[in-house]
């Protein structure tokens, strides 16, 4: 009896979810529902989105709206409109998503109602001490923890050639230098024990994070709430109390916990957890694809290794195999070749979505000939990897090349759509005031990666293996992983 029941509850269900299906009103982009009720075009979207999105973009044009899980999505395809949906901010907001999701995917509670007053302010305010001076040290600190990593575990004596996988041999370096420069050494030696599995674990619930994002129920997804559990427990104040050379970052917010009672422990380890994941969870594969490109194109290689050289002379240092290099905040200013190199990665790699939740019915102006109608709830997405690849901006846009954002010998910024030259032309940490306030920690955490990386190694590509490609299951959410890992040969340089 019970078992008929539930069937007839489901059968309701879902002829609630047919006979509620949206329609498309007056004055509203072209509207795609699909045909599975709630899901939508989830499942399309999800296998490939750009694809998905671009053949979407040639039927209806530049603007549709999506039915995705549950939620509808309108996205703005011609990047000339970005500022239109940039600069709106009273209409259009990007923190109700951000405050709804980050607390279901992270374990934390919500911090944006009575129990915390201040608090969400206090906690935005504290990401000021990822840029300015706080940048100096965090800096400095990730050099040495760079140069401890490598020596320990990559420069031993001989020159004889090793053998490794890419994205481990960037992920596992990065996640524990990243990890000991904001949240400092244990009492007693200068590595933390169990890297190896905190690590693994991380990696494991990464890869639910689009699952989770989507807002589907941790229970339904394996052993991914215990091993949310344990990350979080890696943070928990007895086992933090003891670390030493913690960054100013962890330290005030830490302090800034304390204060509210209404927190408990375990509320507090799964914001430091959330900030370990917005520190690696795409620094790392980002990392990964800037060393592919490098490596596998020999003669943007010896460019960027010639462009470091060439610094560090500037400040009259000749490099030595056998001494330690320190590249200060300035120094890898200097390094614009490399940024190019960097940022030509990230435009190949990225796949990020910038969304906007829609505070009300109204009219959204995109530009002066075009708006559009929009409902209170609705999403609003950009999607940028379409910009990224897109012909008429980017010449040849599936080719690396790592001098395309230099202009005689400057950072070149005019790239232009339909004869207008955009405003917007590369945006893999977002845009307007809701950029990842992390970006320029991150981008100096590569630089000083591949820098060293290059001072002090030989590297190879192993034969016989298939070009990198990207794995579509994280579009929307960053940087995307690689299909498979990379084999490749390196050895200590003798310079």
């Amino acid at each position: 009896m019970s078992s008929l029941l539930l069937i007839l509850l489901g059968l309701l269900s879902l002829l609630l979810c047919v006979l509620r299906r949206r329609t498309r009103r007056e004055g509203e982009p072209p509207l795609i529902r699909g045909f599975i009720p709630y899901i939508g075009k989830a499942l399309q979207f999800g296998k490939d989105a750009h694809r998905f999105l671009e053949a979407h973009r040639k039927k209806y044009g530049d603007i549709f709206t999506v039915h995705i899980a549950g939620r509808y999505m309108t996205f703005i395809m011609d990047p000339l409109m970005y500022p239109s949906i940039i600069k709106q901010g009273r209409q259009l907001d990007f923190h109700e998503f951000s405050n709804k999701v980050a607390p279901f995917t992270f374990g934390y509670p919500p911090i944006v109602n009575g129990k915390f007053p201040g608090l969400n302010e206090q906690i935005k305010r504290s990401f000021n001490l990822l840029q300015g001076d706080g940048l100096n040290s965090l800096t400095e600190s990730m050099m040495g923890n760079l140069m401890l990593l490598f020596h320990q575990d990559h420069l031993e004596e001989g020159g004889d050639w090793k053998r490794g996988s890419m994205f481990d041999f960037c992920f596992s370096i990065m996640f524990e230098a990243t990890f000991l420069t904001l949240y400092g050494r244990p009492a007693s030696g200068c590595r933390h024990s169990g890297m190896g599995p905190l690590r693994e674990d991380f990696l494991e619930f990464d890869s639910m994070f689009p699952l989770l994002i989507a807002q589907i129920p941790i229970w339904l997804l394996g052993r991914t709430k215990a091993i949310r559990k344990k990350l979080i427990n890696y943070f928990l104040l007895p086992r933090m109390s003891h670390w030493s050379n913690t960054s100013q970052f962890i330290k005030i917010r830490a302090e800034l916990f304390e204060q509210y009672d209404t927190l408990c422990d375990v509320d507090k380890g799964a914001h430091h957890f959330a900030i370990l994941w917005a520190s690696v969870g795409n620094t790392g594969p980002a990392t990964f694809w800037a060393m592919y490109y490098l490596v596998s194109h020999p003669d943007a290689l010896e460019a960027v290794q010639q462009e470091i050289h060439g610094v560090l002379r500037l400040s009259d240092v000749e490099f030595s195999s056998d001494r330690d290099v320190k590249l200060s905040r300035e120094q890898l200013d200097k390094l614009h070749y490399l940024e190019s190199a960097i940022n030509e990665s990230l435009r190949l790699s990225s796949a990020s979505t910038n969304i906007r939740v829609a505070q009300e019915d109204f009219s959204l102006r995109l530009d002066a000939e075009r708006s559009v109608s929009v409902r209170k709830g609705d999403i609003i997405a950009l999607y940028p990897q379409s910009m990224h690849l897109d012909p008429e901006i980017y010449e040849d846009p599936q080719t690396f090349r790592f001098d395309r954002y230099m202009q005689d010998g400057k950072e070149k910024t005019d790239f232009y759509k339909g004869g207008q030259k955009l405003k917007y032309y590369l945006m893999p940490f977002g845009s307007g005031s809701t950029m990842c306030p992390g970006r320029f920690f991150a981008l100096n955490e590569i630089k000083q990666f591949l820098c060293l990386l290059l001072l002090y190694f030989d590297l190879e590509l192993e034969e016989g293996q298939s070009r990198a490609t990207l794995d579509p299951s994280r579009a929307g959410l960053g940087v995307l992983l690689p299909a498979t890992d990379v084999r490749f040969r390196y050895r200590p340089r003798t310079v």
